[in-house]
C-alpha cells in the first residue's frame, strides 16, 4: 500500500503517515529505538580509531544533504563549532560524510581552525552505533538526521521554512528553521544556544 501524498494543509509528515494507517500519534510511537550493544560497541570502536578518547563530549555534524536546497551555509556550521569550542572545552567533533556529502564535508573540514574527525561513508549500522554514543548532533534535513532522532540523540535539525513539515517525530529533537543557503547571525545564535543546552 502506498500512502497518499501529503496535502497542502501544513500537517507534519509523520502525523500524515500515521493517519493513513489509522494510527493515533501517541507517545509510545515516538519513543527512541536502541541500536543494541553490538552496534554501540562497533560505533565506539570506529570513533576511537579516529582519535576519540571515549570520554570527551562528542558532537556529530552532518553538513551535507541530498539536495542543494537543504544545505545550510558552511560558514554557519563553522561559526557554531567555533563558538561551542570556546564555550564548552573540551569538545570532540566528528563530521559525517555520506556518498552525497563530499563537497559539503570537505568545505567544512577545510574551514575549521581545529581538526575534526571525519566519518567517511560509514556502514549504516556502524553509523547507528556512532550516533548512539554521541552527546549531541546537528545536521541538515536528511535521512541521517532522522536516524539520529530515531535513536534518541539530542539533536538540532536544520530546515528551510518550506520543509519544516518534514521534521522528525521525536520529542527530543529541536527542529530549527534557518535561512538556506545564506548565513544569518540569528540562526547561528539559536543553534549555539540549543546545542549548548544539549551538551
Amino acid at each position: 500500500m502506498v500512502a497518499p501524498s501529503v496535502g497542502s494543509d501544513g500537517q507534519e509528515v509523520w502525523r500524515h503517515l500515521l493517519s493513513t494507517v489509522g494510527a493515533a500519534p501517541d507517545r509510545a510511537l515516538r519513543e527512541p529505538v536502541s541500536a543494541g550493544h553490538e552496534l554501540v560497541a562497533a560505533g565506539r570502536l570506529a570513533l576511537q580509531r579516529l582519535g576519540w578518547d571515549g570520554h570527551t563530549k562528542l558532537l556529530v555534524v552532518h553538513p551535507g544533504a541530498g539536495g542543494r536546497g537543504k544545505l545550510w551555509a558552511t560558514a554557519g556550521f563553522v561559526a557554531v563549532l567555533e563558538r561551542l569550542a570556546q564555550l564548552l572545552p573540551p569538545l570532540a567533533v566528528a563530521l559525517h560524510r555520506g556518498p552525497a556529502d563530499f563537497e559539503a564535508a570537505a568545505a567544512l573540514s577545510a574551514a575549521l581552525p581545529r581538526r575534526a574527525m571525519v566519518l567517511e561513508e560509514p556502514d549504516l549500522l556502524v553509523l547507528a552505533g556512532v550516533l548512539s554514543v554521541t552527546t549531541a548532533y546537528i545536521g541538515n534535513d536528511t535521512g541521517i538526521s532522522h536516524l539520529a532522532a530515531a535513536l534518541g540523540v539530542p539533536s538540532v535539525v536544520l530546515f528551510g521554512i518550506e520543509r519544516i513539515m518534514w521534521r522528525p517525530w521525536a520529542e527530543h529533537v529541536e527542529p530549527q528553521v534557518v535561512t538556506m543557503p545564506t548565513l544569518n547571525e540569528a540562526d547561528v545564535r539559536r543553534a549555539v544556544e540549543s546545542l549548548q543546552t544539549l551538551l
